[in-house]
C-alpha cells in the first residue's frame, strides 16, 4: 500500500479537514485530529501538524497540501502509482507542487444528474497572471454558489478567459444513449473536444497542465476517447473536487452551469411550465405534467429519457 506523510502549519491542518469533511470516520486513534476515508485513500491528522496519506491516491492527494505550504515530514513513501491507459501512455497520476497557481486549462461538466435539460461541458484557461482578477470577480467552487451568483459571475469573468462551451441537447443525447453509448463515453467525448478548442484557440501559447474534473479513470477516459482524431494527452491530470485545486476548473464549471440555467429556462418557454433541476419527486410531478400537456413523445425534447423518472412520470399520469 502506498503511503505519504507531510507536515502541515494549522492553518493548512484546518484546510485540509475542511476539505475532506464529508468522508470523516467518528472513531479516531491517539493523538489524531480527524480521520477521513476518501474514495482514493484513508487520511489521518494529527495534532504535531502530520498528515498521513495511505491507499492508492495517497501520493496524488498529499501532492495537493504541498502546493499549499506542506512539506514532506520524515517519512518513505512508496513508489509513486501512475495509471495506464489502453494506449500504454502514461497518465499523470499527481499534482505537482504549486499547481493552484499555475497556467491551467480546466475542464467541468454540468447537468449529467439532472433529468430535464442538456449536458454543458466547459473547458477554460485561467493564466496566473489573471487569478487575482477572477477571484476577485468571485470564482470559486460553483457548488457554493445560488444561481442569481452564478448568472452575475459567469457574465463578469467572460470577457477574461479564453474558453469552450459544448451544449448537448437531450434529443442528440437521447439518440446517443439509445445507440448503445454511456454517459461516461459521452462526457469523455465532449471534454476533449473542448480542451482541444482552448488549446488550438491559445495556440502557440501552451498551458502548463490541463485539470478535468475527474468522472472516470484516465484509462477508462482515453479508451472513451481512441477513436478521435485528436486526443488531448499532453499534461493531462485527473482529479476529483477539481473545483477546488485550480480557479481554471472553477470557472470552467461556473461558466458551464451558466449556460445549463440559460438552457432550462428555454426549455421552461418551450413547454410551458417551469421545469425543477435534480432528478427528485419534484421532477417526476413535472414530467407528468409534461406528458398531459404534450404527450410522451415530448419528453424527448426536454429530457434524458433513459432516466427512472419516465417511468415514474408515467405512472403519475395513469
Amino acid at each position: 500500500m502506498s503511503y505519504q506523510v507531510i507536515q502541515v502549519s494549522g492553518t493548512i491542518l484546518n484546510k485540509i479537514e475542511s476539505f475532506y469533511k464529508e468522508y470523516k470516520l467518528d472513531k479516531l486513534p491517539s493523538g489524531a485530529v480527524f480521520v477521513a476515508k476518501s474514495p482514493t485513500c484513508n487520511i489521518t491528522a494529527y495534532r504535531s501538524g502530520k498528515v498521513l496519506f495511505q491507499g492508492k491516491g495517497a501520493d496524488e492527494e498529499a501532492n495537493i497540501w504541498k502546493g499549499f505550504g506542506a512539506t514532506d515530514a520524515p517519512s518513505k513513501s512508496s513508489k509513486k502509482a501512475t495509471t495506464v491507459s489502453s494506449t500504454g501512455n502514461k497518465a499523470k497520476s499527481s499534482l505537482p507542487a504549486g499547481f493552484a497557481s499555475l497556467s491551467v486549462i480546466g475542464s467541468d461538466e454540468v447537468g449529467t444528474g439532472d433529468y430535464f435539460g442538456p449536458i454543458t461541458v466547459c473547458a477554460a484557461y485561467v493564466k496566473k497572471e489573471h487569478m487575482a482578477k477572477l477571484t476577485e470577480l468571485g470564482v470559486q467552487d460553483s457548488k457554493a454558489l445560488n444561481d442569481e451568483k452564478i448568472v452575475r459571475i459567469a457574465k463578469a469573468i467572460l470577457p477574461h478567459v479564453p474558453y469552450s462551451l459544448l451544449v448537448l441537447h437531450n434529443e442528440k443525447y437521447n439518440e446517443l444513449q439509445q445507440s448503445g453509448m454511456s454517459q461516461g463515453k459521452i462526457k469523455a467525448l465532449l471534454h476533449n473536444k473542448a480542451l482541444q478548442h482552448v488549446l488550438d484557440k491559445i495556440a502557440p501559447e501552451k498551458p502548463d497542465a490541463i485539470l478535468i474534473d475527474q468522472f472516470a479513470e484516465s484509462g477508462i477516459y482515453y479508451r472513451h476517447v481512441a477513436q478521435q482524431k485528436k486526443i488531448v494527452r499532453e499534461n493531462v491530470y485527473f482529479h476529483t473536487k477539481a473545483e477546488g485545486l485550480h480557479l481554471s476548473v472553477a470557472a470552467a464549471s461556473i461558466i458551464a452551469r451558466y449556460s445549463f440555467l440559460k438552457e432550462m429556462d428555454k426549455l421552461s418557454e418551450l413547454a410551458g411550465i417551469t421545469i425543477p433541476k435534480g432528478a427528485g419527486s419534484k421532477v417526476d410531478s413535472a414530467a407528468a405534467r409534461v406528458i398531459e400537456k404534450h404527450g410522451e413523445g415530448f419528453l424527448n425534447k426536454v429530457a434524458k429519457v433513459h432516466f427512472a423518472n419516465t417511468l415514474k412520470a408515467k405512472k403519475l399520469v395513469r
